[in-house]
């Protein structure tokens, strides 16, 4: 984890938000990459990028909220960058040694929720880090959320002043699945929570339109492929 002052590079301008496709492609590295919130590396540039700042009915849109999602795959991990705009920050301040925080959703945090099998309808993974480097992993099933384990690693930066914050995830792939297969195509959705108490705002990529705030609608989750290794 990394936390600094230093603005991130090619920070977007605060505009209107853009409509981004269901689809995700996630592009191919042969080595691993290092991460660093602040400072991405080279391989960031070739991400396809995916941003959203509606809430949860695809209403209410913030651009001062917007959260931009990239994603890399290596034969051994699953990468993914954040972007986030926010108001004002909601954090726990304490944790497990390690840094996982139970009920991390209770604050502000930036979620990916990921079905590496699509035929498994209701199971998924779950992947939690909030703007101070917190984070949670839980293996979804019906009726179920233990601890997912996946050995996931972080970095988060925070700009205080510019009211960004950005984390990557490297996630290692055997813990998303057992055989991986690159033609295949995960579903997945990507989520945003601020604030604090009732009401708190809630934002994603792929809109659940629930009644009430619900990320967990695997129905309503957007696509990943994944693009051949070169």
């Amino acid at each position: 984890m990394w936390l600094g002052s230093t603005m991130m590079s090619q920070t977007p301008k605060v505009g209107t938000c853009q409509t981004s496709p269901a689809e995700i492609v996630v592009p191919a590295v042969s080595g691993e990459v290092a991460l660093n919130a602040a400072r991405p590396a080279p391989a960031w540039s070739v991400a396809m990028s995916v941003s959203f700042c509606a809430d949860w009915e695809g209403k209410n849109a913030a651009p001062d909220r917007e959260t931009t999602v990239r994603a890399l795959w290596s034969p051994t991990t699953l990468y993914l960058r954040f972007e986030c705009r926010y108001r004002e920050l909601n954090l726990f301040p304490d944790s497990d040694p390690n840094g996982r925080r139970d009920h991390l959703w209770d604050r502000d945090v930036a979620e990916a929720f990921l079905q590496p099998d699509p035929t498994q309808a209701h199971a998924y993974k779950e992947f939690e880090v909030s703007p101070n480097g917190m984070w949670i992993d839980l293996d979804i099933g019906p009726g179920v959320k233990p601890d997912l384990h996946s050995g996931m690693a972080r970095s988060v930066f925070l700009d205080e002043k510019a009211h960004i914050w950005a984390a990557e995830l490297a996630i290692p792939i055997r813990s998303l699945t057992t055989k991986f297969d690159s033609e295949a195509v995960w579903r997945v959705n990507f989520f945003r929570v601020e604030g604090k108490d009732e009401p708190r705002d809630y934002y994603a990529w792929q809109p659940t339109h629930s009644p009430q705030p619900n990320f967990h609608v695997p129905a309503a989750f957007g696509r990943m492929r994944f693009e051949r290794m070169k």
